[in-house]
């Protein structure tokens, strides 16, 4: 009987400690939507549209983003690529989101860059405005045609 209530005990024991822990764990940030899409026009060099996935970690945003507005016309090794992804932050203003890390990407696929990390708050809503990237020293601006789809991005 002594061992059984030892083991009952043991167990509520264990229990407790585990639900405390979850208890005091940090909660997940959660950013909504998880990817939007986004037109871009990049002057000579094409227009088309963006997919932009966004997580967070604390106060830190990082998107990835895939645009068929920009395509490489040769092959482009892996981290070649510097990007800066402009937001319009809360309907004004803007956060930059930068980054120098990208896939290898063949000749005629779309450009994609990213983590492109910055700061976020609680609260705050951002959309796509401009996208710049810089490879081999040429220098690419585009500038959102449309609205972020479906919505900004809320943290």
């Amino acid at each position: 009987m002594q061992l059984a209530k030892l083991c009952i005990s043991t167990a509520s024991v264990a229990g407790l400690a585990v639900a405390g822990a979850l208890a005091l764990a940090p909660a997940a940030n959660a950013v909504t939507p998880a990817s939007a899409t986004v037109s871009f026009n990049c002057g000579f060099f094409g227009s088309g549209s963006a997919t932009i996935t966004a997580a967070q970690a604390g106060t830190t945003a990082t998107f990835t983003l895939t645009t068929s507005a920009i395509t490489s016309p040769i092959s482009i090794g892996a981290n070649s690529v510097t990007s800066t992804l402009t937001m319009t932050a809360n309907g004004g203003g803007t956060e930059t989101f930068t980054g120098s890390s990208n896939p290898a990407i063949t000749a005629g696929q779309p450009i994609s860059t990213g983590p492109l990390t910055g700061t976020v708050n609680a609260g705050d809503s951002l959309e796509g405005h401009s996208l710049n990237v810089v490879v081999f020293g040429i220098s690419v601006t585009c500038t959102a045609t449309s609205a972020q789809s479906p919505g900004p991005f809320q943290f």
